[in-house]
């Protein structure tokens, strides 16, 4: 297949199944109504057990014996899932009637319809003109009316007023392996955010009021990613939406095919999506779970699967690709002053924040990397220096401390312009340097921190035949999955769609886009049902 027209993401400060499709006409229609039996009571509060929050759904929605499957079923429960939520909760964004937005092509148009839901204006139209940090037309028109003046350095308050609409409420259920919140909650609790605050959070609830509520304050304008976390899970409970949302949930398989017709012979043409999988409750035990849904959105992120260099020895057991095996390690006492350097490699923000750690607890390091120190490329040189000025202090040291030169840094060394070659089970590392002369070094761990990627493994094909390039890895920066850009559907697959990293927005500030532009299109196509 050839290559197909990509859709451009967001920039800005950088944060930090069965395979093959099956014909399931037969499998849809007998799942053709939710299924789950699960003992409630047993997950992590404050959600509601998955049993107690379904059947709840179940009652409200679908009425005792109804056959009819959920309006969309949300795999992710991060920002962009939870943001969703909120919109297909009834929550309704509205410009306020005495508002005036600086950027006057927009202010034309948005006083063109007054008293008109955002939701139900012409997206395209409303965003056309709009420039910014991302190239995502949504995005920017959701975040100049949640933010209208922030790249000016100003603090405008949004234009939006938002009005709690019960009768708009679309059908749905938020699945997520962890609390809502998603991976921030498996982010080291005190680090810094590289995105200010102010632009960590979700509508109607600003960051900056619920720290300040919290007793918290922001360092040099950012959060730490454990109060980033809290704020999300409070997020959910503050604006009613835990009855939508389970957690502790593992989408194994999502599948879809056009139902059977029913007794009447009328058939809807829309496929129908069979997503199944398994509850882990606190005890461990595992639950299974099967359910159906005329749209799945897929907001996974990108975390779940770390990228690796594909090296002999790769495998052993002193070699990690997370950050967090290094913070368990020190608090165990396996890495401390005295210990052989821990091994980091990568030139990214996560190489950068296990710098830090380390260096945080006087653990010594040797950090190696491919590029030049000097490479424009490095993220590093895409930030400012007042707002990160740890991320530049990395950067100066990388620049300063070769491994061949006197140290300015005690404890730290770094590898430009290495390449590693394998990794030996006596815990030494071996690199060739630019001159191609082997280097072995012992070490007493080892951190590849060079990105992510996407697990869609619960996708046919792994969700490949959905990317910008078929034939390429499905990549958040380099080949998201392949959306419209006013609705974010698939353009391969009707009814399901992608948001934030997997469609290419990688920043908090800018995913909410993502989820005004599929909450638009999942209630025009509610509005479009015949009754």
């Amino acid at each position: 297949m050839g290559k197909r027209r990509q859709r451009g993401g967001c920039w800005g400060e950088t944060q930090p199944a069965p395979e093959g499709q099956t014909g399931c006409r037969q499998a849809l229609h007998r799942h053709y109504r939710l299924s789950l039996n699960i003992p409630a009571g047993r997950l992590p509060a404050p959600c509601p057990p998955p049993a107690t929050a379904m059947s709840n759904w179940g009652k409200d929605h679908l009425g005792t014996g109804s056959s009819e499957p959920l309006t969309a079923v949300i795999i992710g429960n991060g920002p962009s899932g939870i943001c969703l939520s909120y919109l297909l909760s009834g929550y309704t964004p509205y410009v306020k009637p005495d508002a005036v937005h600086p950027h006057p092509l927009l202010q034309r148009k948005l006083a063109e319809a007054p008293g008109v839901a955002i939701l139900d204006q012409d997206l395209n139209y409303l965003s056309e003109g709009l420039e910014g940090r991302c190239q995502s037309p949504v995005a920017l028109l959701f975040d100049a009316l949640l933010r209208p003046d922030t790249d000016f350095g100003g603090d405008m308050e949004s234009v939006l007023t938002w009005k709690h609409q019960k009768e708009r409420a679309i059908p749905h259920v938020v699945l997520g392996r962890n609390l809502p919140g998603g991976a921030w909650h498996s982010i080291e609790g005190s680090m810094v955010t590289l995105s200010r605050g102010q632009w960590m959070g979700l509508p109607d609830l600003p960051v900056k009021d619920w720290m300040r509520r919290k007793r918290r304050g922001l360092r040099n304008s950012r959060a730490t990613a454990g109060d980033i976390a809290h704020y999300y899970r409070d997020y959910v409970i503050k604006k009613g939406l835990g009855p939508n949302f389970v957690s502790g949930a593992v989408v194994t398989a999502v599948e879809w095919g056009i139902p059977e017709p029913s007794g009447s012979g009328a058939q809807d043409p829309s496929p129908l999506f069979h997503v199944s999988g398994f509850l882990t409750a606190e005890d461990r035990s595992q639950q299974p779970f099967s359910l159906c849904a005329r749209n799945v959105v897929l907001a996974t992120g990108t975390s779940d699967s770390p990228a690796r260099l594909g090296l002999p020895g790769e495998a052993l057991p002193f070699v990690h690709h997370e950050l967090s095996a290094l913070e368990v390690a020190t608090r165990a006492g396996l890495v401390t002053p005295a210990s052989d350097p821990v091994l980091i490699v990568g030139a990214g923000l996560s190489a950068a924040d296990a710098v830090l750690y380390a260096r945080h607890y006087n653990i010594p390091v040797i950090h190696a990397f491919r590029r030049p120190v000097d490479d424009p490329g490095l993220v590093f040189n895409q930030l400012p220096k007042m707002l990160y000025p740890e991320y530049h202090k990395v950067h100066q040291m990388m620049r300063e401390q070769s491994i061949l030169s006197p140290s300015p840094y005690e404890g730290y060394r770094s590898l430009p312009e290495h390449q590693l070659l394998l990794f030996k089970e006596d815990r030494q590392a071996v690199f060739r340097d630019p001159k191609g002369l082997q280097k072995v070094f012992g070490v007493s761990l080892v951190l590849v921190l060079i990105g992510s990627h996407p697990n869609l493994s619960f996708l046919p094909g792994a969700g490949t035949d959905l990317a910008v390039d078929p034939d390429q890895p499905l990549s958040a920066k380099r080949n998201p999955i392949d959306v419209d850009p006013f609705t974010y559907q698939s353009t391969q697959q009707e009814g399901l769609y992608a948001m934030g990293p997997l469609a290419g927005d990688n920043f908090v500030r800018f995913v909410q886009g993502g989820a005004l532009a599929v909450a638009s299109s999942l209630m025009r196509k509610e509005a479009s049902k015949p009754p």
